[in-house]
């Protein structure tokens, strides 16, 4: 359905800012969102797929928490959620399973056929019923090489949007994280870019900053003060590979009786940070959905012999230390939480995003 507000601007007074808010899309457990909101940007719903994030997401964010397959809402329903006179903003992270590296050792016409490369037109679609004023959007860096996202910008820039986008580094803008993320930004009002990096490589937040205050628990032990402060137990084999190993080293500092059939192979010479430890002094690698599981990554603690906990992969990516995943009634799925932390938006960087939202009406205020 398309509203009839395409010409709509909102009114932005040279003595103070316009009122703002916006919708996320895809919401998850509110990265995004609780980004935005510490910039000051108010979110008022956010839309997913899956009704676990539903908690996490209200709690925290004050925010309506919208279960709905992104493919039946409509922007007659979306409109609701903004005022008058308001900047309208629409964001969104489409999941990005299709885009990644692992999807795209797959052929083309195979991953085409998944319902998950709609995602974005379904994106596009929403714009063209809801014409918001500024638009952002946050997926990995494989993206912007394909045919689906250069259509996406097309789309965007027919409809009278300046865009930009670019692949950010994720401890440019204070996350303990070396993650790598593609972010978009787009504006119907003017030219809109992502501020410049917030920190400099000799001032990159650690995992040493973000995490060494926490409690010290050991493999298999639940702290008393954080239920999401917790580790499943290490075999007896991993326990000594983790004691064999060294902040950022590999395997190939075990004894020989340590090794996995793999690492024997000449395949599994070229995966040497499985099994791995992280560096205290430097931000963490990409935290992933498996961020809890030993032998799928550098997920071994600096120097406890153990993976991450729940609270330190949520830290790591820039999640206030006391961000409420769970009721305490609930019980803790590590497996749903581990998936809804590392498919995250790092909350810092939508802090980011918010900061470039309002310098961009700033500028238009004051031009």
């Amino acid at each position: 359905m398309t509203t009839n507000n395409k010409l709509r601007r909102p009114t932005i007074r040279k003595k103070q800012l316009p009122k703002v808010a916006g919708v996320d899309l895809f919401c998850g457990v509110g990265g995004l969102t609780h980004g935005l909101l510490k910039a000051g940007i108010k979110i008022r719903a956010g839309i997913d797929l899956d009704t676990s994030c539903k908690y996490a997401y209200e709690v925290n964010n004050k925010a309506e928490f919208i279960e709905a397959d992104i493919t039946e809402i409509t922007g007659e329903r979306i409109n609701k959620y903004w005022k008058q006179d308001e900047v309208k903003i629409l964001v969104g992270c489409a999941p990005c399973q299709p885009f990644s590296t692992h999807a795209n050792k797959l052929k083309d016409e195979e991953k085409e056929q998944g319902d998950k490369w709609n995602l974005l037109n379904e994106f596009i679609r929403l714009v063209r019923e809801t014409t918001p004023d500024i638009i952002s959007m946050e997926n990995v860096t494989n993206l912007s090489n394909k045919q689906v996202f250069q259509d996406f910008v097309f789309q965007l820039q027919k409809l009278k949007y300046n865009v930009k986008y670019q692949n950010v580094y994720c401890p440019d803008y204070g996350i303990p994280q070396k993650r790598r993320r593609l972010v978009l930004l787009a504006s119907r009002l003017g030219e809109i870019e992502l501020i410049p990096p917030t920190h400099k490589k000799e001032k990159y937040k650690t995992v040493r900053e973000a995490i060494s205050h926490l409690e010290p628990i050991e493999s298999g032990e639940i702290s008393h003060n954080d239920k999401l402060h917790f580790t499943t137990k290490l075999t007896d084999i991993n326990l000594r590979r983790i004691r064999a190993s060294i902040p950022n080293g590999t395997w190939e500092d075990w004894d020989k009786n340590l090794l996995l059939e793999c690492h024997k192979r000449e395949s599994g010479k070229t995966y040497k940070a499985v099994y791995g430890r992280m560096s205290w002094d430097e931000p963490s690698p990409t935290i992933t959905t498996q961020f809890y599981n030993y032998g799928t990554g550098r997920f071994g603690h600096p120097e406890q012999d153990r993976a991450l906990t729940i609270r330190e992969a949520s830290i790591l990516q820039s999640f206030p230390p006391k961000y409420k995943f769970v009721d305490k009634k609930q019980e803790v799925l590590l497996t749903r939480i581990g998936t809804h932390i590392g498919n995250a938006v790092p909350v810092n960087l939508g802090l980011a995003i918010g900061k470039s939202i309002l310098k961009h009406l700033t500028e238009i205020k004051n031009g």
